[in-house]
């Protein structure tokens, strides 16, 4: 089986990688940097290799495609958070750079490799999104005066695309998941979180490797359970 991992050089995708590695798949290490990439490939040893792909940029993603034929797991990874700004405190300029990669990013990943993905007998799509982008969770448990609107508007957007890529693709199981707050360069908060990366990575390789009559169009915290839209 072939797997591709976006942003897999650091943080939970690079444990994501590592996971898929392990249990017997080849791992399209997926790296905007080709350097850094390549370090993140002689960590993770065994069947990886490195695929330079931006995006963000539609001639990378294209000729990152051209060199995959055949696909079985393409993990939507990539992301960024901006700033963690109001609404009013924000631009449109943040919005679009967030989107660009949280959403806009994923749908042109997503529609480049789908070719590849159907030539899989068992093709499964895991959306790394957040819990901050479920909207029941944002008005209970994240009810933060409104930050991180661009990061968190664009996860619920995200979820949003995953229901939908679940609803039109017959035989392919499409999910999102709430990986929770890990140790990551994502924000500050993050980075001083001793959440292991690790743990969420492993409710990402459950959605990966799952059984043919497991679920699709759900939304999922890193521990399995249901997460609210």
């Amino acid at each position: 089986m072939n797997a591709l991992v976006t942003g897999a050089n650091k943080g939970i995708g690079r444990e994501i990688a590592r996971q898929l590695v392990a249990a017997g798949l080849t791992v399209h290490i997926g790296s905007r940097d080709a350097e850094r990439g390549r370090r993140a490939v002689e960590e993770i040893g065994g069947d990886c290799r490195l695929l330079v792909l931006d995006v963000t940029s539609p001639s990378s993603i294209a000729a990152a495609a051209a060199q995959v034929e055949t696909l079985d797991v393409l993990v939507n990874n990539a992301g960024i958070m901006v700033d963690g700004a109001t609404p009013f405190e924000s631009d449109v300029a943040a919005f679009r750079r967030t989107y660009e990669t949280n959403v806009f990013g994923v749908l042109a990943v997503t529609n480049a490799f789908l070719p590849a993905l159907r030539r899989s007998s068992h093709p499964r799509i895991v959306n790394v999104s957040s819990g901050t982008g479920s909207l029941a969770w944002s008005s209970e448990r994240y009810a933060t005066g409104g930050t991180g609107a661009a990061y968190r508007s664009s996860k619920a957007a995200l979820n949003a695309l995953t229901l939908y890529y679940a609803q039109a693709l017959a035989g392919f199981k499409v999910n999102a998941l709430a990986p929770g707050l890990r140790r990551t360069d994502l924000a500050a908060r993050a980075a001083a979180s001793d959440g292991d990366p690790a743990e969420a990575a492993a409710g990402a390789v459950r959605l990966a490797l799952l059984p043919d009559d497991g679920p699709t169009g759900t939304f999922v915290s890193w521990d399995g359970t249901p997460a609210p839209w």
